[in-house]
Formats: structure tokens, C-alpha cells, sequence
């Protein structure tokens, strides 16, 4: 079975699966076919069975291992009362390829790499890209404190939080990205989202938090 069928019959295996009490319906129609009820329900039975068992052993069907993140934004007054927030969700597309470079090199003793410590924040709006190697308009970069939390296993997921504040002017903030040093360094991961109108002069902050899971297969 080559991969084409095999995403073909991933979709057909979703789509049954959501169809639950309705295959009774299904079914029941079949009584005004002239088909026998219990046979027809024992055969879509059995089919059931048999396309979950291929899902399950085939790797092809099985969600991958590897790595996803998501960036929070936290807008606050200069009461720390909240103005509006931003979160991208977790996405699977925005990790950069320097950053796979360096977390394969994290793994060996004999060529070690870099930990990340910084985030940054700026005004571009091109969307993420895993070539990226810096923001499109970085405007500050502080440092942040590192920890790690539960998503789906123990400590599967970094999560690095840094907060902005005491600049002048306002800044509509639309980009983000994780470093590995104060200026230049590795970038781990870059998002893009709707702006967050800042206005620094009159004692805004910005919170901001990076998560990064490694996940294994399903």
C-alpha cells in the first residue's frame, strides 16, 4: 500500500469514526433495501475493528514524534489589570531548522549547543518560517526565566517567560521568538499574530511566554 492510499484510507477511517450512533441509521435504512439488518450491522461491525487495527499498527497512520510550541502574550496596564492577551495555540511549523541543528547537538557530548534564555518581540507580520533565523522588525529582547511543565508526560515541555516593560513611545507588537543570547544567537521559533497596542510611555508591560513540547508518537 503506497502513501497515497494509505492517507486515503486514513480520511476514510476519521470519517467513520465520527459517524457513531448514525451507523445505526445507516443500518436501519437498509431494512427498505431488502438487506438483512443483522448481517449488514455485523459486517460494518467487523470493518470497524479492522480499520482501527491498521490505524494502530501502521506507522504511516500514527501521529508523528517530534517537536511543537506556542507563544502567550500578556498586555497589562501600569496596574498590572490586564488589556488584552494573544495566544497562537501550539503549531508544529514555526520550530527553525537552525534550532532541529542545535537540538541534534545537544544530544552528543562531543558537539554539545546552546540553551534558550531570551525572548524577543518586534512588528513584522511575514509569517513564520522554518528558515527563519531572527524576527523581520525586532524592536527589545530580554532576558527570561526558564522551567519546565506537564502537557502530556512529565516534563515534557520548556517554557521560557520574560517580561517588557519601561521603554518610551507606543509599539503595535505583531512577532515573536525565543533566543539563545542576548543579541544574534540561535532562534529557536518565530510567531506572528494580530497586534498588541503598547503603550510603553504610560507604563505598559508585556508577558511573554514560549512553550516548547517534544512529543511522542501516537
Amino acid at each position: 500500500m503506497d502513501k497515497l492510499e494509505l492517507d486515503v484510507l486514513n480520511e476514510f477511517i476519521k470519517a467513520f469514526s465520527k459517524l457513531g450512533n448514525d451507523v445505526g441509521m445507516i443500518i436501519g435504512a437498509t431494512r427498505n433495501l431488502g438487506l438483512d439488518y443483522e448481517d449488514a450491522s455485523e459486517k460494518l461491525r467487523k470493518l470497524s475493528q479492522q480499520l482501527k487495527m491498521l490505524s494502530n499498527k501502521n506507522p504511516l497512520l500514527m501521529e508523528k514524534a517530534g517537536f511543537r510550541d506556542r507563544c502567550i502574550l500578556v498586555h497589562r496596564d501600569k496596574n498590572g489589570k490586564i488589556i488584552d492577551k494573544r495566544d497562537t495555540g501550539w503549531r508544529t511549523n514555526t520550530l527553525t531548522n537552525a534550532w532541529f541543528a542545535n537540538v541534534a547537538g545537544l544530544q552528543l557530548t562531543d558537539v554539545g549547543g546552546e540553551s534558550l534564555g531570551y525572548i524577543a518581540i518586534g512588528t513584522g507580520t511575514t509569517a513564520p518560517a522554518p528558515t527563519d533565523t531572527a524576527l523581520e522588525y525586532e524592536t527589545h529582547r530580554e532576558a527570561g526565566t526558564g522551567s519546565r511543565e506537564t502537557t502530556t508526560v512529565t516534563n515534557d515541555t520548556a517554557v521560557l517567560t520574560a517580561t517588557f516593560s519601561g521603554y518610551a513611545g507606543t509599539e503595535a507588537v505583531t512577532e515573536s521568538g525565543a533566543f539563545t543570547a542576548a543579541t544574534g544567537g540561535i532562534m529557536a521559533c518565530r510567531q506572528t499574530f494580530d497586534p498588541l497596542n503598547i503603550n510603553w510611555g504610560a507604563g505598559d508591560s508585556l508577558q511573554v511566554t514560549w512553550k516548547i513540547q517534544t512529543k511522542q508518537a501516537a
